[in-house]
């Protein structure tokens, strides 16, 4: 190979790497050569490693969370058709692949409250980020305010991106009070201002007031945009395009994609219908075929794919269709009925878990209102002690200081997430580990 690609040896290949950034020499433990067998066996034993999260007490969310996905969602996405369709450019020959996504953009338009979905994003951070594009499109501004509640890794996505774009983005970190920051982000409204960016339920778990926010924004000629990152959070409380958001945005990872170390995702993007042709990715379409038989085709595809360059609505190449397949299994399986008391049966959970763990002393909950993840204020520092829980067994939370390094007023808050995968004992087992921790 070295031969046919014109290199004298494989160092050749990495002339480009700076030598500071290269190895000095060989990986310690790392043999140069093994054979495949080998190489499994090391790395089923580094995977072992791993706490798995179906095997112990699970508490964590922040953004992904643990629900009970039934089998047939995962057989159904392995057909065939399904399976082998990457991109359906061709509607003669992806009829199914373009159903299911048209019924996708039904269901996603209807959770959000909004006219009209696009066929699935990459994943919630990169879904913010466009809406956040598509707002300056829209209003011909380019500040945007970004509440301290939007999760840290949305707001990161989006500040490497303004890099690139020359947005402004105004930012906040979150504080643990049982409020969100509303006043603070009504009042830094302005004619400059092209998108007001929200959380719903925020990072912290706590539900903002969007319908006061967006009053502010439209008044100043602004756009709304919501972030769900829960969307069973949908199936209890009001959608956000119901409360005036004019973009709604979020992670569909919790119906119908399981945890898997950190992917894949799929990203949810709907709007009002008067926003459509500045919406990014792409739409699919019901039509009629010459024989005046039913067919879906793709109606809007504002993408790379024109050649359009720096001056295409979006450069996003393509979406999650396997991960929109299997959460539009899962809702279809679920139902309106079905999702409705999914949500209430997360919501009590949640409830149960709060209320047992505030029974403990020195541990406080922040939140007034939740869904299925609060805040609690422990009495130390929050990272050591989930460390701790690890040890003993459960996953009991994310530490604020882990999302907000640095952050001195974060370093205290837990942030529990409570799904219908926990049984009471698992409630009582990290209230108990908690207990021993916090002694």
């Amino acid at each position: 190979m070295l031969r046919a690609v014109g290199a004298s040896s494989i160092d050749d290949l990495f002339v480009d790497v700076p030598e500071a950034a290269r190895l000095s020499g060989k990986i310690e433990g790392l043999a140069d050569h093994a054979s495949e067998l080998s190489v499994e066996r090391q790395l089923g034993e580094l995977a072992r490693q791993n706490m798995v999260a179906g095997e112990v007490p699970f508490f964590l969310g922040c953004g992904a969370y643990k629900h009970h996905i039934p089998a047939s969602v995962d057989h159904l996405i392995q057909r065939g058709e399904f399976l082998t369709s990457y991109t359906p450019y061709q509607p003669e020959i992806a009829q199914g692949t373009l159903q299911v996504l048209f019924e996708f953009q039904t269901q996603v338009a209807r959770l959000y409250g909004c006219d009209v979905a696009n066929a699935s994003m990459y994943d919630g951070s990169t879904a913010c980020w466009e809406a956040v594009t598509m707002a300056r499109r829209v209003t011909k501004r380019a500040k945007a305010i970004l509440s301290g509640g939007l999760h840290p890794h949305y707001v990161s996505v989006a500040q490497t991106m303004a890099r690139f774009t020359g947005d402004v983005l105004d930012v906040a970190l979150p504080e643990l009070s049982p409020e969100p920051d509303t006043e603070r982000l009504q009042s830094a409204i302005d004619g400059d201002t092209s998108c007001v960016v929200v959380q719903y339920p925020d990072v912290l778990g706590r539900i903002p007031d969007l319908a006061a926010i967006a009053e502010k924004a439209h008044a100043n000629g602004a756009l709304l945009v919501a972030v769900v990152t829960e969307p069973v959070a949908l199936g209890a409380i009001r959608a956000p395009g119901e409360m005036g958001a004019d973009i709604v945005v979020g992670e569909g990872q919790s119906i119908g994609v399981g945890l898997n170390f950190g992917g894949p995702y799929v990203g949810l993007f709907a709007c009002q219908e008067k926003f459509v042709r500045q919406m990014p990715g792409r739409l699919c379409g019901e039509t009629v075929d010459a024989e005046g038989k039913r067919g879906f085709v793709l109606t809007l595809s504002t993408r790379e794919q024109h050649i359009r360059r720096e001056k295409a609505t979006s450069n996003i190449c393509t979406n999650s269709g396997l991960c929109a397949l299997a959460f539009t299994i899962h809702m279809t399986l679920l139902g309106e009925e079905g999702l409705r008391g999914l949500a209430a049966l997360n919501h009590a959970r949640a409830v149960q878990a709060a209320d047992r763990l505030t029974q403990l002393p020195g541990v406080e909950l922040v939140n007034d209102s939740f869904f299925n993840e609060f805040t609690l204020r422990l009495p130390q520092e929050a990272r050591p002690v989930v460390r701790a829980l690890a040890e003993k067994g459960v996953l009991g939370g994310v530490s604020l200081g882990r999302l907000y390094p640095g952050a001195d007023a974060l370093q205290n808050g837990l942030v529990v997430a409570v799904t219908e995968v926990v049984t009471d004992e698992d409630i009582e087992a990290l209230a108990n580990a908690l207990q021993e921790v916090l002694a």
